[in-house]
């Protein structure tokens, strides 16, 4: 499975969010790449966004107004999708006001963590903690517990 995450705004390569991308970016099988763009206007990001999302790849929109899945339920439907033949994910991150509702169309899965606002660079942490998480829930390996 490859992964692409999308994100608006630069992280510092040195900030404890990117040790923690890193940590789970190398106990990952999956192969994860992560696209960033600096904070600029929503048209702009929309256009990023909506641009670099690969050929073939479902699309999640991380968003407030999203499901608000378990990690069970994620895997579940991630290895659905895998099952179906979909090699490709790719997960979009917006800036500070949000998707435009023309990102949210493109969603395959519009996706909440909660109502709670997470700044977006733990948000990328806490993503790819997930993505891990699925990765081993699918994998049948014991690091989630129920």
């Amino acid at each position: 499975m490859r992964i692409t995450l999308l994100a608006i705004g630069k992280m510092n390569k040195k900030s404890p969010e990117a040790e923690i991308i890193a940590e789970y970016k190398k106990r990952l099988n999956w192969i994860l790449e992560i696209k960033e763009l600096d904070n600029a206007t929503q048209e702009i990001e929309a256009k990023f966004l909506q641009n670099s999302i690969p050929s073939g790849a479902k699309v999640v929109v991380m968003d407030e107004r999203g499901e608000n899945l378990s990690s069970l339920d994620l895997a579940k439907k991630i290895e659905k999708w895998q099952v179906s033949g979909t090699s490709e994910i790719c997960f979009l991150i917006g800036g500070a006001d949000g998707h435009l509702q023309s990102t949210r169309e493109t969603a395959d899965l519009l996706l909440s963590f909660g109502k709670q606002t997470l700044p977006h660079m733990l948000m990328r942490a806490v993503l790819c903690e997930q993505i891990y998480r699925m990765q081993t829930i699918i994998a049948g390996h014991p690091y989630h517990r129920e």
